[in-house]
């Protein structure tokens, strides 16, 4: 079985597509050419039989160490052996209009024998291709067919081994060795050689123009500036979908059956990840990522998905394969994910707060944008008393979360905000009244007296960590005692371990229709830290924050949660709902230290509730 942990793994992309690079020079997850198409590389899942690409020195005690260069998602990776050290760089070029990796080795020291394996497989590795050698002795190249995708492979020759494909290369001080696979559709034929030195430079200089303007304070900046450029890693350039994570079916519980395929766009993660880039000035992503929005889910509101592919996809069942053992032998490996056919009504807080934000931030509204909230708030009017399935996706019966609740208010509440603070037209008088109604339903039934705390449901007692947000939308000020009562109740249920990380809700309390456990959650703890900074806590915030910055791997990277005992990395990874919620945290603390004393931020509070805005055109951190 494949052994590399899952914080073993570094990510590069494109920004169509992503691929994983494990610690001991192995690629060893890849979809090409778009983050859903089906694998190349699939050892992640399996083996190496499954597909990789691995590229390191022959030494056995070679020794390396990694980073990124710069602002940027150029990995570089130097080897150190007894007879030299050798620099891999690996990458995947920007504005090259094709799907490639790219692996140089640069000779830094003495010589060093270099070898690569590679196994490409196809459609999730259940189909072996037809590889064939073409070119001369001056340019050799390994070309690859099955179905519609194709890969041409230059650099060294390499031979056939196994259904495999090696190289062995003696590289010396000062020279060079570049490979480069390119995916390419079957159909057509194999695109020209590319230009490795220019494509490195125009890379590492686009990710790092895109990051210049970013101007970040306190004591978190390198893992904001991470968390940033990974949130941009994971949003398609071209459509503006912002996927959740670049793999499927990577364990919530290892050996169980928690996997599922996070490489869609759920509206509720890319809001999130939309209010994290327009509270750093991200304009033209909050104007994309509305574009995405309005073609996605034009139509009848009430046919609004939870999550939709890249493109705005609708249909994405549920398949398993059962070729794949799985990671750590957790089956099934899955493919699409069956929760596209929920209804959780928490989305349409979450999208028309995003929306909102882009409105603070300078985003002028169309006639079609407009249109397109109303549209949805009129949904919400006809179905806001309706149980869902929750934040969480439970597979069991629907029921009144009282986060979905809270959300729902925050609905009417921006479209309230949208008429009153920038004219639009729209029944505000209704609007308000109805929110008025879902606050004094959660009142009644969602807060638990007895206990002194909001409850994860109206027919429960339990808590449920989702329940930090409420002061992040603005529905209850987060040191009213309302809220720190529901804080005392998560840090006495959910709380685990010595750092104290977060779980999402008791699994034992048998609401989410699943079998096993699960691990905290990292966005509930980053939720966490916010709340303590909001509320004056901010030593413990800190002390929090410290906890989970540390969990992150070598190269900034954190995935959905974490086992405390072990600190290994559990679930689909990068995880933008744990970097979009780091990034929020981090500010949180920069603000309560008074790290952004410049930074100009309004408040309007409502019924109790506080609802903060990043000024139009600032980001958060800025100092004047």
């Amino acid at each position: 079985m494949h052994s590399a942990r899952i914080e073993d793994h570094a990510l590069i992309g494109d920004t169509y597509t992503a691929a994983l690079v494990t610690r001991d020079g192995t690629v060893d997850w890849a979809c090409l050419p778009r983050f859903d198409s089906p694998s190349t590389f699939a050892a992640l899942l399996g083996s190496a039989e499954h597909g990789g690409w691995s590229l390191r020195p022959t030494d056995p005690d070679a020794t390396s160490h990694r980073r990124y260069v710069g602002d940027s998602l150029v990995l570089s990776t130097v080897w150190t052996t007894s007879s030299g050290v050798v620099e891999v760089t690996d990458f995947m070029p920007i504005g090259a209009h094709r799907a490639a990796i790219v692996r140089r080795v640069r000779g830094l020291r003495g010589s060093v024998d270099v070898e690569q394996v590679l196994t490409i497989r196809f459609d999730y590795a259940r189909a072996l291709p037809w590889v064939r050698q073409i070119g001369g002795d001056d340019d050799p190249a390994l070309l690859a067919t099955a179905g519609p995708g194709s890969v041409i492979v230059r650099g060294p020759r390499f031979h056939a081994r196994d259904h495999s494909h090696s190289a062995t290369t003696t590289v010396h001080d000062g020279e060079v060795l570049d490979t480069v696979l390119t995916w390419y559709p079957s159909h057509r034929e194999p695109p020209a050689p590319m230009g490795v030195t220019e494509a490195l430079h125009r890379t590492t200089r686009w990710w790092e123009d895109w990051m210049a303007p970013v101007r970040t304070h306190g004591r978190y900046v390198d893992a904001t500036r991470r968390s940033l450029l990974l949130l941009r890693a994971m949003t398609h350039a071209e459509t503006g979908g912002v996927v959740a994570a670049a793999t499927t079916s990577l364990p919530e519980d290892p050996g169980g059956e928690r996997n599922w395929d996070y490489r869609y766009v759920w509206l509720r993660d890319a809001s999130l990840a939309l209010a994290s880039l327009i509270a750093h000035g991200y304009r033209d992503e909050a104007t994309h990522w509305r574009g995405w929005l309005l073609r996605a889910i034009a139509g009848d509101p009430a046919d609004v998905q939870i999550m939709y592919g890249v493109a705005g996809e609708r249909e994405l069942p549920e398949r398993t394969l059962e070729n794949l053992p799985g990671y750590a032998h957790s089956t099934p490996v899955r493919v699409g994910n069956g929760a596209y056919t929920q209804y959780q009504g928490d989305v349409f807080g979450e999208v028309l707060a995003a929306l909102h934000d882009a409105r603070e931030l300078g985003v002028e509204e169309n006639a079609d944008s407009w249109a397109l909230q109303r549209a949805l708030l009129g949904y919400v009017e006809e179905h806001w008393q309706e149980p869902d399935n929750g934040i969480w996706e439970m597979r069991g019966p629907r029921r009144h979360f009282t986060h979905s609740r809270a959300m729902i208010w925050a609905a009417f509440d921006r479209g309230v905000a949208a008429v009153e603070e920038f004219g639009l037209e729209g029944p505000v008088d209704r609007w308000r009244t109805l929110r008025d109604q879902v606050r004094a339903e959660i009142e009644e039934h969602g807060w638990n007296a007895d206990r002194g705390s909001y409850r994860q449901h109206y027919d429960t007692d339990e808590v449920d960590a989702s329940l930090l947000v409420l002061p992040q939308i603005g529905y209850v000020g987060a040191d009213d005692p309302r809220m720190t009562g529901t804080v005392a109740a998560i840090e006495q249920d959910l709380r685990t371990g010595d750092d104290g990380l977060v779980l999402r809700y008791r699994t034992s309390a048998g609401f989410d229709g699943l079998s096993g456990s699960e691990h905290p959650f990292l966005a509930c703890s980053f939720w966490l830290v916010e709340q303590y900074a909001a509320s004056g806590r901010i030593e413990d915030a800190e002390r929090l924050m410290d906890v989970l910055v540390g969990f992150a791997n070598d190269v900034g990277m954190l995935s959905e949660e974490i086992d405390v005992e072990t600190g290994h990395h559990i679930g689909n990874t990068p995880q933008a709902l744990s970097h979009l919620t780091l990034v929020s945290a981090a500010d949180a603390i920069a603000r309560a230290r008074g790290a952004s004393a410049g930074h100009r931020t309004r408040l309007a509070v409502h019924d109790g509730g506080t609802r903060s805005w990043t000024g139009a055109g600032e980001r958060a951190g800025d100092t004047a």
